[in-house]
């Protein structure tokens, strides 16, 4: 799961089917560490907002998909070594996933890191 302090994301799956989590990383909110999640595929289009401060991830639940988003942000991009990174397994959050054994790409897989 990936965010940061100021980017909002605009997400949608235009190929395929994929399911999407989102969880709020805001301490002072009532919602905090709390998470959502949304089947997004390309037969019954639909996108998701995400606001700077929640972490998302994805799981591709078809055999191919192409995942679709846009940024928006106040000045430089942060690059990867500065976003918030969270376990997709994290048991503090316990994300009901489609799957206990994803295939990770490398900067996810917390075990290797």
């Amino acid at each position: 799961l990936h965010g940061d302090c100021k980017t909002w994301k605009l997400v949608s799956c235009v190929y395929g089917k994929l399911f999407e989590v989102v969880v709020d990383m805001r301490p002072e909110s009532p919602t905090y560490k709390k998470w959502d999640a949304f089947t997004l595929d390309s037969e019954h289009y639909s996108q998701v907002l995400i606001p700077h401060r929640f972490v998302n991830g994805y799981y591709v639940m078809s055999e191919e998909a192409v995942f679709h988003y846009k940024l928006a942000y106040s000045g430089d991009y942060i690059d990867a070594n500065d976003q918030l990174t969270i376990a997709w397994n994290d048991p503090e959050l316990g994300i009901d996933w489609p799957c206990t054994e994803p295939i990770l790409q490398a900067r996810d897989d917390m075990e290797q890191t």
